[in-house]
């Protein structure tokens, strides 16, 4: 597996370092690590003045801070790193040096605010992600996990989006650890009630008999969880399912994510757009504006 790591000095940073290392079981195959620092332009008229050999040592030494305690603990731990900087901005330079690598998944660390009126992944997490077409996995300020297996939740909706988490799960199942807990979490609407939009909203009972209810939601839940089990299997992964009714899906994951304490919540994704705040898509927006979970976010061509 190839991971590359934008990395700076921060704590944030450190934590997504020290999230690879303790891989235990995907380090023990043969792993590279990337890491990438990206240092902003010193200002022009600064850098005439102090001329290029000291403005290029300035940059070697500040990204030095960064590269040199990651690529050590990694190393301990037994991957094949890496480094590199770039000069530039976050938006071309590191966004392009993302977009091009040959990487298997992306891993940042970021302090994610919760709450809809900030950027949820950070600025830097959110600028790489509007142009990554690859697995994105962001650790948001949630306490890491020692064990090397983790509990994981696969949310899915049905579309390929979802069938392409559970892929991505069962290619690279080593990362997840030696013995996994993996749930399916799937939400249905609350069919035997409707709300009706208005000044007022209000709840209006839709007239199907209980026991109908009951068939087409459990036809719903099947439908959904049958593929990810066929894929999973074939990695020797048994997962749960979470069944869940509620109106609005981003909501009741977000919940269950914290009620299960889930150490990663895996996302299918509808594709990243032009705006940061609406780039992974309404559900799993309002999931990471609920909850801190680290979130991995996969989009696939």
């Amino acid at each position: 597996m190839r991971i590359l790591m934008p990395v700076d000095a921060s704590e944030y940073s450190k934590a997504a370092v020290a999230f690879v290392a303790s891989r235990s079981t995907l380090l023990k195959n043969p792993t590279e690590v990337g890491l990438v620092n990206l240092q902003y332009r010193v200002p022009a008229r600064a850098a005439r003045a102090l001329g290029k050999e000291i403005v290029q040592s300035y940059y070697a030494a500040e990204a030095e801070k960064a590269l040199k305690a990651a690529a050590a603990a990694l190393e301990r731990a037994g991957a094949n790193v890496a480094t590199r900087y770039a000069v530039g901005t976050v938006a071309d330079d590191l966004a392009s040096i993302v977009a091009n690598d040959r990487a298997d998944l992306i891993v940042m660390g970021s302090h994610g605010d919760t709450g809809l009126k900030k950027l949820l992944l950070g600025s830097v997490a959110s600028t790489v992600a509007v142009s990554c077409t690859k697995p994105l996995l962001i650790l948001r300020g949630a306490p890491i996990p020692k064990r090397d297996s983790l509990k994981v939740g696969i949310a899915l909706d049905g579309s390929p989006y979802g069938a392409a988490v559970a892929r991505f799960v069962a290619r690279h199942r080593d990362l997840f650890g030696a013995s996994p807990s993996v749930s399916l979490i799937h939400v249905v609407p609350d069919l035997a009630r409707i709300t009706v939009p208005g000044w007022i909203e209000r709840e209006v009972p839709t007239g199907i008999k209980p026991e109908q209810v009951e068939a087409m939601q459990r036809a719903a839940f099947e439908n959904v969880f049958k593929p990810a089990h066929d894929l999973l299997a074939r990695a020797g992964i048994t997962p749960a399912e979470v069944r869940l009714v509620g109106q609005v899906p981003g909501d009741a994951i977000a919940a269950q994510a914290a009620k299960s304490r889930l150490d990663l919540l895996a996302m299918g994704s509808l594709g990243f757009g032009a705006s940061r705040h609406t780039f992974m898509g309404s559900v799993a927006t309002r999931v990471a504006s609920r909850c801190r979970t680290a979130l991995l976010l996969v989009r696939e061509r």
